[in-house]
């Protein structure tokens, strides 16, 4: 009987290792090709980049696309010649962005951007993205400010507005010629020049001009354009109200047909301050006959070129004026004025407005006892005196109690302190 080999006891997790570990399995010569390698190398390299470029773009998106810091709409200014950091550290000051700047660069970058940033005022909405702030600067889209001219200034006047609009740039060359630039509502980007602003001006003026002298009344006694000017602004510096330009018109075009005199106070302030447009003070009686190329006193017709600029609504008038015969026109006591065909019945409407203003001027001014009582209102005493219709002794008709409105209309830019009469001397 043969011997076995004495057994030695194992534990169960021995038992079941085999008693002789096989030899790994040889490596195949493709994989040990270098090109394989390679390969492998490369393909991991493009995994880990397409993971990184994943993560970028969803961070970079969440930057771009995550509402900003401003809690209410902000007009920042971008300063001409700004570069990019420049422009971050605006908007960043400004509290438009809350990022670093290098983040807003790259988000130029991003967006392709970078030669489209704009210089000008812009306005940032509420919770503007990074990306809309961008967007906002690369479409150009900056403030418009609205600027108002009024009705009845001279184009010196004008100039001097511009001049002390601080949202204009540079200076003005020389003042325009009279007439040539028309009153509105404008709007501009800050940093306009001003000399853009007048050329503006002068075209909006020539075309407007243009549509009215083709649609004008074919009576009208004016033969040109510059003549049509000349009546508009004596037409606006005459009255402020939009139901009175006709009737106005009406008078002065009636007066022109019959070859009376137009006798129109602004044209001797004008001949006393030219582009001025005020003279500070009543009319003296000594100017009312001192001869001047503009006093329609003392020349016919009408005065050699405009007097202010006028709106459109009285180029309108000018060119269309009411179908009335009036020849005379004063204040009526309620903000407007009395329109009349003969001089009696104007004279009469004198009496009324001299009667008007003094009882106003009784029942608000209380006499002093040491004092002469005070003239009426618009009626200046005789060495200063505003208009060439006599004072009335009495008043002809006893005025109402409590009118409606001031006994005179508000004086005009560039007019006496009250409105005289037109009357024929």
């Amino acid at each position: 009987m043969s011997e076995r080999p004495p057994i030695s006891p194992r534990s169960p997790r021995a038992a079941l290792e085999p008693e002789q570990v096989p030899p790994p399995p040889k490596r195949s010569e493709r994989a040990r090709n270098p090109f394989v390698v390679v390969g492998n190398a490369i393909f991991t390299i493009l995994i880990i980049l397409m993971i990184g470029a994943g993560a970028v773009y969803y961070y970079g998106r969440q930057i771009l696309e995550t509402p900003g810091p401003l809690k209410e709409d902000k007009i920042v200014n971008i300063p001409s010649r700004a570069g990019k950091r420049d422009i971050a550290d605006a908007l960043l000051r400004e509290g438009v962005i809350n990022v670093n700047p290098w983040i807003f660069i790259g988000g130029v970058f991003a967006l392709k951007a970078s030669s489209d940033l704009k210089p000008g005022e812009y306005s940032f909405q509420r919770k503007a993205s990074l990306r809309d702030v961008i967007a906002t600067i690369v479409e150009g889209k900056v403030v418009q400010h609205a600027v108002t001219i009024p009705e009845g200034l001279t184009s010196e006047q004008i100039v001097t507005r511009l001049l002390d609009n601080d949202i204009f740039a540079g200076s003005v060359r020389e003042i325009p010629r009279e007439g040539t630039l028309l009153p509105e509502t404008y709007k501009f980007p800050r940093g306009t020049t001003r000399e853009q602003v007048i050329q503006r001006m002068q075209q909006t003026q020539k075309r407007v001009l243009t549509e009215i002298w083709e649609r004008r009344n074919p009576d009208v006694p004016v033969r040109s354009l510059d003549q049509l000017i000349t009546l508009a602004s004596i037409i606006e510096k005459e009255t402020g109200r939009a139901d009175e330009r006709s009737r106005v018109a009406a008078v002065f075009t009636n007066r022109l047909r019959q070859r009376i005199k137009l006798q129109s106070d602004p044209t001797i302030i004008y001949g006393l301050v030219g582009g001025k447009g005020t003279l500070g003070r009543p009319i003296k009686r000594s100017e009312i006959t001192q001869p001047s190329p503009y006093n329609t006193y003392v020349i016919d017709g009408l005065p050699p070129g405009p007097i202010a600029n006028p709106g459109r609504a009285s180029l309108e008038a000018a060119a269309n004026p009411a179908r009335t015969r009036d020849l005379f026109f004063v204040a009526d006591g309620t903000g407007g004025h009395a329109f009349t065909e003969t001089y009696d019945q104007h004279q009469k409407n004198v009496a009324k407005l001299r009667a008007l203003e003094k009882q106003i001027q009784n029942d608000t001014v209380e006499p002093s006892e040491d004092a002469p009582p005070p003239a009426a209102a618009g009626a200046p005493p005789d060495t200063n005196p505003t208009a060439t219709t006599p004072r009335p002794a009495a008043p002809a008709k006893k005025p109402p109690a409590r009118p409606a409105a001031p006994a005179t209309a508000p004086a005009r830019q560039g007019a006496a302190t009250t409105a005289p009469p037109v009357v024929e001397r």
